[in-house]
């Protein structure tokens, strides 16, 4: 298994990636990564790793795309760049795998789309990112901001996209997935929402229980969620956020007392878990569904482990035989 390592972009690239990197390959023993960035940079951080074996292959790009740039200047002018020259081989190479980037998200959605294709039937590709649920399960926000404007075609596309990603790489049996909207009642909702329920109701492919409200993301009732790329986007971000709001919040009421501080003392384990448990980095990164080869894109903010996760999740995409589901639900569709 081949996968390509876009290494600078991030808040904490190259480090972060290229320490991502190495954890990867002590896990997978049948897996080989391409890094791509400036060579000299990222030697130096292999040897600051004490890295010395034969499954890294760096591939010398000495610009870098920031998320200042334009998404379709990026491509067009900075093809010397870590991201675009990962495309470029994700393209044309047909042993490689997939990509996994922590780089600016428009230029990445951009130039996945024009230069790797979609698969056959699919409009636009979509993110799926993971967030875990109270059950100890997790549940899939389909889409979270590649497609702001989207039409109740595409919320079906996405929730076949959706389920064939939970089935293959999550073992999630038969996905439960369920449209966010502002009532659980059929008839809620503006019309993009009022004319995709009954198409979502009538795709055999998915197993759709119905409207869910925002309140409900994380309580395990549901395993995908389906909406437009700008609901949820908000979606996500006020969710991770609340979490490390309490977060914080917590850390400062137990030191306010000291009785509260004993009582932490007692808690200390539990209090790790739960740290652990909310914390958005420890469940990799957004895929890109919809594209012809694996597209992982990271949280800017990704440190090593999340990189790390994040190549695990390419590397179970590609294993797996999920396009080829895809492919077949929409022929049905």
């Amino acid at each position: 298994m081949k996968i390509i390592v876009d290494c600078f972009g991030g808040d904490k690239s190259p480090s972060a990636n290229v320490e991502g990197a190495v954890l990867a390959l002590k896990e997978h023993s049948d897996l080989s990564l391409i890094l791509t960035g400036d060579e000299n940079v990222i030697k130096t951080e292999l040897d600051r790793l004490g890295y010395t074996g034969d499954r890294i292959e760096i591939v010398h790009a000495p610009e870098v795309i920031t998320g200042e740039d334009k998404p379709t200047d990026a491509i067009r002018l900075k093809r010397e760049s870590s991201m675009i020259k990962a495309i470029a081989m994700l393209r044309k190479e047909p042993d490689i795998a997939g990509m996994v980037s922590t780089g600016a998200t428009g230029a990445l959605i951009a130039a996945a789309t024009l230069r790797i294709g979609r698969i056959r039937g699919i409009r636009r590709p979509a993110f799926c990112p993971l967030l875990p649920t109270m059950d100890g399960g997790i549940v899939g926000i389909c889409d979270s901001g590649a497609n702001v404007d989207i039409t109740p075609e595409m919320l079906v596309h996405q929730a076949i996209l959706g389920t064939a990603y939970l089935r293959n790489v999550y073992n999630v049996k038969d996905p439960r997935v369920a449209l966010l909207n502002i009532g659980v009642e059929s008839e809620k909702g503006d019309d993009l929402r009022k004319t995709a329920y009954p198409m979502l109701e009538a795709c055999g492919a998915i197993n759709f229980v119905g409207n869910m409200e925002s309140r409900d993301l994380l309580s395990g009732k549901y395993d995908l969620v389906v909406c437009d790329g700008f609901s949820g986007n908000v979606l996500v971000k006020s969710t991770e956020g609340t979490a490390l709001e309490l977060l914080k919040k917590l850390k400062k009421d137990i030191y306010s007392k000291t009785i509260y501080k004993l009582g932490a003392l007692l808690m200390k384990k539990m209090f790790m878990e739960e740290k652990e448990f909310m914390n958005y980095h420890n469940y990799g990164g957004s895929v890109l569904l919809g594209c012809e080869k694996t597209v992982v894109k990271g949280h800017g903010s990704s440190d090593a482990r999340a990189v790390k996760i994040c190549i695990d999740q390419a590397y179970r995409m590609s294993a797996g035989a999920m396009n080829a589901e895809i492919e077949a639900a929409l022929q049905q569709l």
